[in-house]
């Protein structure tokens, strides 16, 4: 399978892309601007360009608080999840996910290791990601913490 990855990230010209991955409480983090994303997959849902690009604090702040507390977030990626998973069963497999858990994020957010992620298994990787971002341990992101590296790839598990 580890061969079968770097074949289709060599093959989608993103040998390297994901840059470094650190460990840290358990799951992998890009070190980077982010998470590699499949870019121009025919069959994966994407999303249009402006959507990708909105200000997360306007598509994501519900209460308009102006900040994204964990519930606002766990909201999107639940919604982000079911557009991952077109054929509609319980679980994202490791192409089916590629847009928002490349390699080995897929690996670290498959807690059962058995080859898919279900919406928990997304939602507590989500979550352990949020944490992350969250340093000060205020339970909400404020613009700062979105626009930290960490932020920039949780936000790609949302879009």
């Amino acid at each position: 399978m580890r061969v079968r990855t770097m074949l289709l990230a060599a093959a989608l010209g993103m040998a390297g892309a994901a840059g470094t991955v650190a460990q840290t409480s358990g799951f992998a983090m890009a070190q980077t601007s982010g998470f590699a994303v499949a870019q121009g997959t025919p069959d994966l849902p994407t999303r249009r360009p402006e959507e990708a690009q909105a200000d997360p604090m306007q598509a994501f702040d519900v209460n308009k608080n102006g900040k994204l507390e964990l519930a606002e977030i766990k909201s999107a990626a639940a919604a982000r999840f079911d557009e991952l998973n077109p054929d509609g069963d319980d679980a994202l497999d490791e192409r089916e996910a590629a847009p928002v858990l490349p390699g080995e994020a897929f690996r670290a957010a498959d807690t059962d290791k058995n080859g898919t992620v279900n919406k928990a298994e997304y939602l507590a990787y989500v979550e352990q990601m949020f944490n992350v971002t969250n340093p000060d341990r205020d339970g909400s992101l404020d613009r700062a913490e979105l626009d930290s590296k960490n932020g920039q790839a949780l936000m790609k598990m949302l879009r």
